[in-house]
């Protein structure tokens, strides 16, 4: 086999030296006009136009025609914007799609529009052996079918080179054939001239007006069979503007002048009925034939030649697990492996197409998939005019009007062809894309994304601006963690997770002496895994001499920003000074800030990370249970996050010095559980005596949480951890919180 490709190539004259594939490329006309005129200029052309002219009329006919072309229009403007905006690689609209929206967004678009493709092969394969078998009738389904797909798939396998020069002969035959048509209309050519008057509107008498523009509708795709070729050509961002608008401009007026010749040549009765009229009222009905032929043919061998290409992409971006295999090409630049794959799949659909009798059962999901990249192509440019980056600068502008026209037009189209397939085409990509998140591709440029969240961002922050500055019902845990050094976070680390998963923030903030960097710079890294753990996560380094001074500037400075820590996040460890952390603590409360003193136990640590003690003081004499409790609300909202982390238990717990008060306690215990819609089973816990007395006999607990009094001391903080056995927290509200909200 190998020796009779190279006996082609050098028959042909397309032996390459090695690596010629980075000299040869194609230019506009070959790779990309070509192909897509080929493309547009199928079977439809000549076996449906003149059904929808016997449905339509001349008029609805044109209309049918202009609103096609209006989404295609718009779509190969959309193309052409962002084409001279960025370096399009190889795989074509995968590459578009993947460097605006991601490897995710392209990939779940760009697989169901390979295989589309690669099905759509059996479709034009099927469609060549009819008009075979209308000359040769004779001739049996299979051997056609076979015959015609070896020798489509044996030209691909070769080379694109050989594919497009026999395009240029494909193109010829057509073009002849459009004379043969046309120049039936005249006398002096031989023709019959013209021996209607046109029927401006018709009757549509085999379906509505949306359903003749339905079957029309996939005549004009095919716009991206030239921007498949993308990685083969010598210039893509000159290219495919140019030869993809030029093929969408010259078949317009391919289309309209055979609208306009078939109901001037033809009845309504015969246009309805003789689905080869073209072939019957021509000049020469055997050039005809050979143009419908040829259409079909070349549509198969450019779906052959494009779409490995697409594959070859997708597999080199690691897309497809498994698939690096799939992205190797050969010397000369031909992806063969996915040429293997692509001739499979085509074999496999054809010989279901031969065993259940065609293949049109599933023509209309091939059709979504389609569209469905049309749609995208088009949310592509629209994203990036709405977003107006800097970054966007396409050398070929198009008002935003075109791609809306574009985008809502393909979705339309997709619902007004098969409602049911349109959905499952959604699903299918939906669901492709939900695994490729999961696989956290890496791609080898930026795009669009985080420009799309940024913006969003900031509309979010201006109207919150506007909105009154209480944020009670959407408060959530947000530390701010200062260190100096990343060790001192490491041993906090799953519990600072715990306090703030799944919706809170860690903003890390390493405090350095002069030249000393390196002592928190692990805390970059660390940042990294708080975001792979879908905690958000910031790391700032400053370097200075003070760190308490340093942390005030930092709580200062970080109060004005719009996602501000509102709780301030400090281990206590052996040695620290009460004067510190109480100068640390009165800044952070001068800035609305809250605070967490951990504590943590030398030996036990988080322990079974099961139960949680809140320890709440007397309430004597007003028990009242009101919107803001006593420094109480962020401790019920913080064992609430713990306990769902744990999927542990809470109890509350409260001590009266009066027996008297007992009563009153439990009372507001249970109003406090039910206002505060505190987790079922949470326990109310009243005792009468001293705290000193009860601790022995509190409830063993993997956490304790203590409210934090105006002066810190560090006596009692150690002498909790060592009489309840357990790691505490010491907690004081910021003011801005509330467990009643």
């Amino acid at each position: 086999m190998a020796q009779l490709f190279e006996t082609i190539k050098r028959i042909s004259g397309l032996a390459h030296k090695k690596n010629s594939r980075q000299t040869h490329k194609f230019s506009t006309f070959g790779g990309v006009f070509t192909p897509t005129l080929l493309t547009i200029l199928g079977a439809v052309m000549y076996l449906r136009t003149g059904w929808v002219v016997g449905n339509a009329g001349l008029g609805g006919a044109l209309l049918i025609i202009i609103l096609a072309n209006a989404i295609t229009i718009s779509t190969g403007l959309s193309i052409s914007s962002v084409a001279t905006n960025i370096r399009v690689q190889a795989g074509g609209a995968f590459s578009i799609i993947s460097q605006s929206l991601g490897l995710e967004v392209g990939g779940s678009v760009s697989v169901p529009f390979y295989f589309a493709q690669s099905v759509a092969v059996a479709f034009y394969i099927f469609a060549f052996s009819e008009g075979w078998q209308r000359i040769f009738p004779q001739h049996p389904q299979l051997l056609v079918v076979l015959a015609s797909f070896a020798v489509a798939f044996i030209i691909a396998l070769i080379s694109a080179d050989l594919a497009v020069r026999i395009q240029y002969v494909i193109l010829t035959i057509i073009f002849v054939s459009l004379f043969a048509i046309f120049l039936a209309a005249f006398t002096v050519f031989g023709g019959t001239g013209f021996t209607e008057n046109p029927q401006l509107w018709g009757s549509f008498q085999d379906g509505n007006f949306w359903y003749v523009f339905a079957v029309f509708f996939p005549a004009v795709t095919g716009i991206l069979a030239g921007v498949n070729m993308s990685g083969d050509l010598k210039d893509p961002r000159e290219s495919i503007p140019k030869g993809m608008l030029s093929a969408i401009a010259v078949s317009i007026l391919v289309y309209a002048g055979l609208a306009f010749w078939l109901s001037r040549v033809a009845t309504p009765h015969e246009l309805l009925t003789n689905m080869t009229i073209v072939v019957d009222k021509s000049l020469s009905p055997p050039i005809v034939l050979a143009g419908i032929l040829a259409a079909t043919f070349s549509s198969a061998l450019t779906s052959l030649v494009g779409a490995p290409r697409v594959l070859q992409a997708i597999a080199a971006h690691g897309v497809l697990p498994n698939g690096k295999a799939f992205a190797r090409e050969t010397n000369s630049g031909e992806p063969r492996p996915a040429m293997y794959i692509t001739g499979g799949i085509a074999l496999v659909s054809l010989a279901f197409g031969l065993l259940s009798g065609g293949l049109n059962a599933i023509a209309p999901l091939m059709t979504m998939f389609f569209l469905i990249t049309y749609a995208v192509l088009n949310g592509v440019v629209l994203l990036e005019q709405s977003l107006q980056l800097v970054s966007f600068r396409p050398l070929f502008r198009v008002p935003r009007i075109v791609p809306s026209i574009g985008l809502v037009g393909s979705l339309f189209v997709m619902f007004l062809i098969n409602p049911a397939f349109s959905l499952v085409a959604l699903v299918i990509i939906v669901v492709i894309y939900a695994y490729l998140s999961r696989r956290r591709l890496s791609a080898p440029w930026s795009d669009v994304r985080s420009g799309l969240f940024v913006t969003v961002a900031e509309w979010a922050a201006q109207q919150v601006s506007k909105l009154p500055t209480s944020q009670e019902r959407a408060w959530s845990a947000n530390l701010l963690v200062p260190a100096q050094s990343t060790e001192a976070v490491l041993g906090s680390y799953r519990f600072i997770k715990t306090l703030t998963f799944p919706r809170g923030s860690v903003r890390l903030v390493g405090l350095y002496p002069p030249g000393q960097q390196n002592q928190v710079a692990g805390l970059v890294t660390m940042s990294k895994d708080f975001s792979r753990d879908n905690v958000f996560s910031w790391v700032t380094l400053l370097e200075t001499e003070d760190f308490t001074k340093g942390l005030q500037i930092s709580i200062d400075v970080l109060h004005s920003v719009f996602f501000r820590p509102n709780i301030i996040f400090l281990p206590v460890v052996t040695g620290v000074e009460e004067s510190t952390l109480q100068a640390i603590l009165a800044r952070a409360q001068a800035n609305e800030m809250g605070a967490i003193l951990f504590a943590p136990h030398p030996v036990i640590h988080l322990g079974r990370e099961h139960t949680i003690n809140v320890w709440i003081r007397e309430q004597s004499p007003n028990w009242e249970v009101g919107l803001r409790l006593s420094n109480l609300d962020l401790a019920l909202l913080l064992a609430y996050k713990v306990k769902n982390n744990w999927n542990g238990h809470i109890n509350l717990i409260t001590i009266v010095s009066d027996p008297a008060e007992k009563e009153n306690g439990e009372n507001f215990l249970a109003q406090l559980i039910r206002l505060g819609r505190m987790p079922k089973h949470t326990s109310a816990i009243v005792k009468v005596g001293t705290l000193p007395n009860f601790l022995p006999q509190a409830p063993l607990a993997d956490l304790n949480i203590f409210g934090l009094q105006k002066q810190v001391d560090t006596d009692f903080i150690d002498r909790m951890v060592t009489v309840t056995n357990a790691p505490c927290i010491f907690v004081r509200d910021s003011g801005t919180e509330s467990a009643l909200a």
